[in-house]
């Protein structure tokens, strides 16, 4: 992902083409800013104007409040969300805890309620009928846990004390003799995955290379809308998806997932 700030700068001049009902791809109710409610606490979302990344467990969360009279406003974008919060389109942003910490620092007048939303499990989704890439995964995913790789790389991403400092390097001498392996991610989600430069990194891109490398497959990384990747795996076209995905019943009816290799929460943005 490109810097989170630069992705605001650039949604918004984006945008500024769509003046009247939507926003960067969300839905089309209008969202004027004199119409705004304070989001305060979880209690406050009802009859609230709750923005939310499409496809994200953000949305499905969101989506209970919708019998309480609340509009959920759907971008393909979590910085479109952002954007349309700072714009007054929406009165809060629900989505999940580190890419909320980058967003409300690149963005003054922001600031994320103290009272988490939800906690939920991210792991990696494998196509149902592939067993066997699920189980290396497992395996692999155990291996760089014991050794400390998973900890080091998400310490690196993650931490006042931390960032920077641990950055994950393919060991010397890997060969990749098992051919590729495309991963599928949405890569605006700072810092599971996110564009420098022309390179996706992060996290989920760092920690699947941890793997490809340790089963001898070279990385391939597939950037798409969030609500893309699991069809793009169900279909073949990816080998597996890594977006900060979270393990649901739901999503677990259409694919497998992985052993989990981190705990986030999904949190509230809201204007100052």
């Amino acid at each position: 992902m490109k810097k989170i700030l630069s992705i605001v700068l650039t949604a918004a001049m984006l945008c500024t083409t769509a003046l009247a009902l939507s926003a960067c791809g969300g839905s089309s109710s209008s969202n004027s800013s004199a119409d705004t409610k304070t989001v305060a606490s979880i209690d406050d979302l009802k009859g609230a104007k709750i923005g939310v990344q499409l496809g994200t467990t953000g949305d499905i969360y969101a989506s209970d409040y919708e019998e309480e009279g609340s509009i959920i406003e759907r971008f393909n974008k979590g910085a479109d969300a952002v954007l349309a919060l700072t714009q007054g389109k929406v009165d809060c942003v629900i989505i999940d805890n580190e890419p909320a910490k980058a967003f409300v620092a690149a963005n003054d007048g922001l600031k994320i309620l103290d009272e988490p939303f939800a906690e939920e499990d991210y792991a990696i989704c494998i196509a149902k009928d592939n067993n066997d890439l699920t189980e290396k995964f497992n395996t692999a995913l155990a291996d760089l846990k014991k050794d400390g790789t998973v900890d080091s790389i998400i310490k690196n991403y993650i931490g006042d004390d931390t960032k920077g400092k641990s950055p994950y390097k393919t060991p010397d001498g890997t060969e990749y003799k098992n051919g590729e392996l495309h991963m599928a991610t949405n890569a605006f989600f700072e810092p599971y995955e996110y564009y420098e430069g022309d390179k996706v990194v992060g996290i989920d891109a760092m920690i699947a290379q941890a793997i490809c490398d340790k089963l001898g497959y070279k990385l391939v990384i597939d950037d798409m809308d969030f609500d893309s990747i699991i069809t793009a795996v169900q279909s073949g076209k990816a080998d597996f998806g890594m977006a900060g995905m979270t393990v649901t019943d739901e999503r677990k009816e259409a694919i497998n997932f992985t052993d989990s290799y981190t705990t986030a929460k999904q949190v509230i943005i809201v204007k100052e």
